[in-house]
């Protein structure tokens, strides 16, 4: 089959077709064919080297993909082949096919194509996992969510506007805002003019935010804890600013307030099959009426342009989720 490596660690340009052996179905394992496959930012970092595959997985970008069931292994007895179905992974999606555990695998929403369920994946695993069951994100709340116009931060927009709950967001250009304003945010801030704990205080009434999910890290620690409410939850999910930051103890303290950090790559097939089955009970019927939770893609490219695909991520000029087709 032809897949995507990583010849050396460096630019997009590292990346090349190659041939490699059909995987095969192993005991509670699923070989999809795959048709879309989702570009993320830690295939970025894979790439450059400094977010390696967990040990055992493939070395193979891409950790969301979207087809149909090629072969089901031994004890596989929920989907067979020809079935159209999605999965995270911890490698290996940038190919013509991929192994996966059972577990980690749903069916493709009724009235999705693959290309749109390619979106779901990496997105609805994250930011389920951390907003509504860590963070515990609940009606008539406020999440505040920083790179709204990321496939993180769009999937946090739609997954919280479903859940009842109210929804600031950040983003760095006046056109990125209007896109989280149409995704459901009640307001976006754009950062690169405006101080977003300043107007996340004027948007609140100085009372904050209950939930932040964040993408930046360390450089954002200070401020995040500055706009969460009392009882405020901060959820990091990415270092994209750095992994050390400043911490008012006494401030944590007086908002009783929690701080709290995931990821979900190097999480046993046990550990994310639990998050699927969340998922499947509570956010796949919402799914089909494509309302508040659509699909969100910024643009599709073959899989022998995976470099370009990268580029784009890279540009930060992209709104929604990259996919790549096979």
């Amino acid at each position: 089959m032809k897949a995507i490596e990583i010849s050396s660690f460096g630019a997009p340009e590292v990346l090349r077709v190659a041939e490699r052996p059909m995987p095969e179905a192993s005991e509670r394992e699923i070989v999809i064919r795959v048709q879309a496959a989702g570009v993320a930012r830690a295939d970025t970092l894979q790439r450059k080297g400094s977010y390696p595959p967990p040990a055992g997985a493939s070395d193979i970008p891409g950790l969301d993909v979207a087809g149909t069931v090629h072969a089901a292994g031994p004890g596989v007895t929920e989907y067979r082949p020809g079935d159209g179905v999605c999965a995270i992974l911890a490698g290996g999606g940038y190919a013509e096919f991929c192994a996966v555990p059972a577990p980690q695998v749903l069916p493709i929403p009724q009235g999705w194509t693959a290309v749109e369920a390619a979106t779901l994946p990496e997105n609805l695993f994250t930011v389920f996992d951390n907003v509504i069951t860590r963070a515990g994100l609940q009606r008539g709340q406020t999440l505040l969510v920083h790179g709204g116009t990321s496939g993180i931060g769009n999937m946090a927009i739609m997954l919280a506007r479903a859940w009842g709950a109210e929804v600031i967001a950040t983003a760095g250009t006046d056109e990125k805002c209007a896109a989280c304003i149409s995704l459901g945010a009640r307001y976006a801030i754009n950062y690169k003019q405006q101080d977003f704990v300043a107007e996340v205080a004027r948007e609140t009434g100085g009372g904050g935010v209950d939930v932040i999910l964040d993408m930046i890290g360390g450089s954002y620690l200070e401020r995040n804890i500055e706009s969460l409410a009392v009882e405020g939850r901060l959820a990091i999910v990415s270092t994209q600013g750095g992994r050390e930051g400043k911490l008012d103890l006494a401030k944590l303290m007086h908002k009783r307030a929690r701080v709290m950090g995931s990821t979900m790559r190097a999480r046993t097939a046990a550990q994310k099959g639990e998050v699927a089955q969340r998922l499947r009970e509570q956010v796949w019927p919402l799914l089909p009426a494509k309302d508040p939770i659509r699909p969100v893609i910024d643009s599709t490219f073959p899989l022998a342009d995976a470099a370009s695909a990268h580029s784009r991520l890279e540009s930060s000029q992209h709104i929604g989720k990259i996919v790549l087709i096979p």
